[in-house]
């Protein structure tokens, strides 16, 4: 059923994408602004729970991001030092256990997939559309051309120009920065690559995975450090700085090291949000995603979120007789899940990183899945 609504949405990342597509397949006319020149993602890796694919499935996109991803049948939790098993995780029986599977993907993939949907769905697509700026529901771009609509949509990220509408406080370094590195699946990795998972130590982490079919390993090592607090995901590293940081880490640790210093290696500080009280002023503006929550990646489910975000936004919207009344239902239905993530991701670095690795997994376990995260539908959950 088309509606007469004009849904204006900054930023054409992974929320805003699948905001685009699952609005626009609502009825309402949408258009999507992104800053760079095309529409794309980084070249990294993310994590897709099966809470996320079924927001993708309510997109129809859901195969076919299985497709072009992995779905692991296993992860291991492990000791900094040995590399001994701490935490054993099966993964084959996802789809059994959700009805969706645990994917890990190349972003680009993923974006290609929503892209595919938005622009089935009629979703007008403008990139060279940076925002600086927003006066009632319209957009005011770079070069100081104006987008006009009845309702504008922030998706636009960790430095949200959007969330200005809703406080003047900048994004605060959470104490941990990153390194990240895609690296070809040979010999010297294939042991990690078959047994995804995370190695563990005091104020550090290292987190990989298989994307494109496995021949290519995502790499995150995560530490705590002063010193860096530029948040750009394409800075360059230096491997000996990453190699310093993990001196004295297992024998996979350090094989993955060496694979990162033969491609390009960046370094990035992880910076985050606190919590809104609401995500939604003046009846017609709301936010999504980084820029409603940005948090750190400690559950792997900030992708995760802003799927979610974006599926219940367009139900909500697609279900109400007013925009008013559809935007804060989307919020009522969405801020409690969104800032519990926020906080326990946070404790989960805690936890992943304390001064003892030995004794983690020992009693209750407190990740994303015992958490009760996967068990989670946007396409259903009460609006």
């Amino acid at each position: 059923m088309s509606r007469s609504e004009r849904i204006t949405i900054v930023g054409g990342g992974i929320g805003g994408v699948t905001a685009a597509a699952a609005i626009a397949q609502a009825g309402f006319a949408v258009t999507l602004l992104e800053a760079a020149p095309q529409f794309g993602d980084i070249g990294a890796g993310v994590t897709l729970s099966p809470n996320a694919m079924k927001g993708l499935d309510y997109i129809g996109v859901m195969e076919d991001a299985a497709a072009a991803g992995v779905e692991p049948k296993r992860q291991r939790i492990q000791h900094w030092e040995d590399g001994r098993v701490l935490v054993p995780m099966e993964r084959a029986s996802a789809r059994a256990k959700y009805g969706a599977p645990y994917v890990t993907i190349h972003r680009a993939d993923l974006h290609a997939q929503l892209l595919k949907a938005a622009r089935a769905a009629g979703v007008e697509l403008r990139t060279n559309a940076g925002a600086v700026d927003t006066e009632g529901t319209t957009v005011i771009l770079h070069d100081g051309s104006r987008v006009e609509g009845d309702v504008i949509i922030g998706a636009d990220g960790l430095k949200s120009v959007v969330r200005k509408r809703f406080e003047t406080v900048p994004a605060h370094f959470t104490g941990h920065v990153a390194w990240r590195a895609l690296v070809p699946v040979d010999d010297a990795v294939r042991g990690v690559t078959e047994w995804p998972g995370i190695h563990i130590g005091p104020g550090k982490m290292i987190t990989r995975y298989p994307v494109r079919g496995g021949t290519l390993l995502n790499m995150v090592f995560f530490a705590r450090q002063d010193g860096w607090t530029d948040d750009g995901w394409t800075l360059p590293a230096a491997p000996a700085d990453l190699a310093a940081t993990y001196a004295g880490w297992c024998d996979e640790v350090q094989a993955m090291i060496a694979a990162a210093a033969k491609v390009p290696l960046y370094k990035w500080a992880i910076n985050a949000r606190s919590p809104l009280a609401d995500w939604t002023v003046d009846g017609n503006v709301a936010l999504l995603g980084d820029a409603a929550h940005a948090m750190t990646p400690f559950l792997g489910h900030g992708a995760a979120c802003a799927i979610e975000d974006a599926v219940v936004l367009a139900r909500a919207l697609g279900g109400s007789d007013t925009i008013a009344d559809g935007l804060a239902r989307y919020v009522a239905a969405r801020h409690d899940r969104a800032t519990f993530i926020q906080a326990e991701s946070n404790a989960n670095a805690d936890r992943m990183q304390s001064p003892d690795a030995a004794m983690f997994g020992i009693g209750a376990m407190k990740d994303e899945e015992s958490l009760g995260l996967f068990d989670y539908d946007c396409r259903t959950v009460a609006i």
